[in-house]
């Protein structure tokens, strides 16, 4: 059977005066400025300064080491819960940045001495600068003036705080892994008789139809602790120059080693303005 050719003139009238097709799409081609001038506009790049955004502190603090917690009898027989806080060699102030230099005012201290194969070769260049020994943590804390503050200083806890002062204590609380919403956020569970089914499950966590989804910040299941923590306005009980120690009323974050950041108590009114 003969396989009949078709032609142009065969196709009518109206065929012949189209464009030629080709296999060649416009899509698949690359774009140019006439087919797609809203994707060429030229935006302008704006210029981001650099803004420090950290709380300003009501005065200089310290770095110390959890020991642990123990019952503290004061003189007239009322028991307290204290944390013994410890401090090994450090709490150097490492370097002042000022407005001028840094963009902001801030100290910056040294807790804990290590060997120097323990850090790396830029923070060992960074104490080396500065004169100072070789320091396991470094911490800023930004104050209205640094004036007072010199390289080297060395900060003491009985010169910056005393007995019955208001610190606030913060430090990374232990970490308990993935936990269900009533170890994490104190669900109660259902009922575990008559036929429930449901009994420490999370339940319904929104609508399906309105919103159709499930909103931001949600409690539920999910990693608890291993965060950083601050429990304010805790009062110093006692403060042991012989152990180098202090007792502080109350649980502050993090277990037994951990390090904790002691700073004065910030009172609106007092030592931070109202506005």
């Amino acid at each position: 059977m003969p396989i009949a050719s078709l032609s142009l003139p065969s196709l009518g009238h109206c065929c012949q005066k189209s464009p030629p097709f080709s296999l060649k799409s416009s899509f698949l081609s690359k774009p140019t400025k006439t087919q797609f001038s809203f994707a060429f506009k030229t935006t302008q790049k704006r210029s981001f300064s650099h803004v420090v955004s950290m709380s300003m502190e009501a005065g200089i603090g310290v770095m110390g080491t959890k020991l642990g917690m123990m019952t503290y009898f004061e003189t007239d027989g009322t028991v307290v819960p204290v944390t013994v806080v410890g401090f090994r060699e450090g709490n150097i102030v490492t370097q002042v940045k000022t407005s001028a230099t840094d963009g902001y005012d801030a100290v910056q201290v040294g807790y804990r001495r290590v060997r120097d194969k323990k850090l790396t070769k830029p923070e060992l260049g960074h104490l080396e600068k500065s004169g100072i020994i070789p320091m396991r943590h470094l911490q800023e804390f930004r104050l209205p003036t640094v004036e007072e503050f010199e390289v080297g200083q060395k900060l003491a806890i009985e010169e910056n705080f005393k007995e019955g002062d208001l610190v606030d204590v913060s430090g990374t609380t232990i970490g308990k892994g993935f936990q269900g919403g009533i170890k994490r956020h104190n669900f109660k569970r259902g009922p575990m008789t008559h036929g429930s089914k449901s009994h420490r499950a999370l339940g319904s966590i929104g609508a399906g139809t309105t919103p159709g989804r499930v909103y931001k910040g949600k409690k539920m299941p999910g990693r608890m602790g291993g965060c950083k923590r601050k429990i304010r306005k805790l009062k110093i009980v006692k403060i042991d120059n012989e152990l180098r120690v202090v007792m502080i009323k109350g649980a502050v974050p993090g277990k037994p080693g951990n390090l904790l950041r002691i700073t004065p108590a910030k009172i609106v009114g007092k030592n931070i303005p109202k506005n």
